[in-house]
């Protein structure tokens, strides 16, 4: 089995790219980041996820991205927006997916590992700029001119599987892949057990995809949505 690197934030959409990995025959490595976001809850829940999607290996990684701040998942001073908003949402953390796909191009090297995941999407989303495809092709790009692998030949491939799929689409694949989507955390503003506010954009778009997909949302709420 060909070794790959799995970003793996504990959500939905990461625990999906997890089991698309392990589907095509990946030996999966886990890498989860603790970069300094308001909650911990979808750390607990990547563990989970790893553990029941049969990673080889997950490893959790600090970052100091809250000492920078700049964003409401980063800084408790800046409320998380709980009705869609013109633009960048201030829910985006700046150069967040450069940096964690750098850490995971630097562990792939390590692994011998030529591939790499990330569950970004470009249409069911936010609106985040390192989400979109111009993006994952750039980076791709500088992977392989940046790193010994790639300039000894072993070319490197940055794969978004999810990145042109509705959300309800992402929750029927996994679905079909054996994702346990009460094990995973969404929520921009989770709490201490993982309870989802049920507000914030993540959660409405979560919530949403569950309806047009057609099955049951498992997400567990601090408050009984309808």
């Amino acid at each position: 089995m060909k070794p790959a690197v799995i970003l793996l934030s504990g959500g939905l959409d990461s625990a999906t790219v997890l089991a698309i990995a392990r589907e095509a025959g990946y030996a999966c490595y886990a890498l989860s980041l603790d970069y300094g976001q308001r909650h911990t809850a979808e750390l607990a829940a990547a563990a989970r996820v790893a553990r029941s999607l049969g990673a080889v290996e997950q490893r959790v990684m600090c970052l100091g991205l809250g000492d920078i701040g700049g964003s409401a998942l980063t800084d408790a001073s800046i409320a998380v927006p709980e009705s869609p908003t013109e633009g960048i949402p201030v829910t985006y953390v700046p150069a967040r997916n450069t940096v964690m796909l750098a850490l995971a191009l630097a562990w792939a090297e390590v692994l011998g590992a030529r591939d790499l995941f990330i569950g970004v999407n470009a249409v069911d989303y936010s609106g985040y700029p390192d989400c979109r495809p111009a993006f994952i092709e750039a980076f791709e790009r500088m992977a392989n001119l940046a790193t010994k692998s790639g300039v000894e030949g072993a070319q490197l491939r940055i794969h978004a599987p999810l990145q042109t799929l509705s959300k309800a689409d992402i929750i029927r694949q996994g679905t079909a892949l054996g994702v346990d989507y009460a094990q995973t955390v969404s929520c921009y503003q989770a709490d201490a057990e993982g309870l989802a506010c049920g507000r914030c954009d993540s959660c409405r778009l979560r919530r949403e995809g569950f309806r047009a997909a057609g099955i049951p949302d498992p997400t567990r709420y601090a408050q009984e949505m309808r």
